[in-house]
């Protein structure tokens, strides 16, 4: 008796089809520097805002003491309410984006509330200086942020509409006489140095 041919078996890698995968959880495309970047921003940005509010918190305890409601307190007292506005923003950011606050919290604690008494006791003009001296240096560090944050569009248009606000009140202090201060390059020189090196302390640590 003739045994039957038996079919031939396909190779398993032939006669299996190709199935599409199906496709995963979609990740997160901005490369790890991106996000780090991002963090580095929230932090410093957190930090300034934090240490410009304790700039006019000490500004505005000297100069109340001396000159009660002048024309000068109301517009610092003004300055400062936004910056508030600024820091409770990026406390927010902070939480939400679980960013590590930088660990010099509390030296501009106390370094920015000694410096803007410290500019108030020189002078309402004095205290105007500092203030035109911090905020162009603030000016130009959120510009050079935003110019690098279009993969987030939404913390660039925070920082975009932030400093708006800080240009208002680098103008505000110039025209309220911040150039007359006694010593005003020398002074604006120091302040602005200081700033320079708060922000690059900040970023790192």
């Amino acid at each position: 008796m003739t045994a039957k041919p038996t079919p031939r078996s396909i190779p398993r890698h032939i006669s299996r089809r190709q199935r599409p995968q199906a496709p995963g959880p979609q990740r997160n495309t901005l490369p790890a520097e991106a996000g780090a970047d991002v963090a580095a921003i929230i932090r410093v940005d957190h930090a300034g805002e934090y240490g410009a509010v304790r700039i006019y918190e000490g500004q505005l305890a000297v100069m109340r003491a001396r000159a009660g409601t002048s024309p000068a307190v109301k517009v610092i007292a003004h300055m400062a309410e936004q910056e508030q506005q600024h820091l409770t923003a990026f406390d927010a950011l902070i939480n939400e984006r679980r960013v590590r606050p930088t660990a010099l919290a509390p030296l501009w604690h106390v370094a920015g509330f000694a410096l803007g008494a410290a500019s108030a006791m020189l002078g309402e003009k004095s205290a105007m200086a500092c203030t035109a001296a911090v905020e162009n240096v603030i000016d130009g560090h959120y510009a050079k942020q935003i110019a690098t944050l279009d993969h987030d569009p939404a913390l660039k248009k925070t920082i975009a509409d932030f400093r708006a606000d800080e240009i208002a009140h680098r103008n505000e202090a110039l025209s309220h006489g911040a150039e007359k201060a006694p010593a005003y390059r020398l002074f604006s020189s120091a302040v602005k140095a200081g700033c320079h090196l708060a922000i690059r302390l900040s970023e790192r640590l």
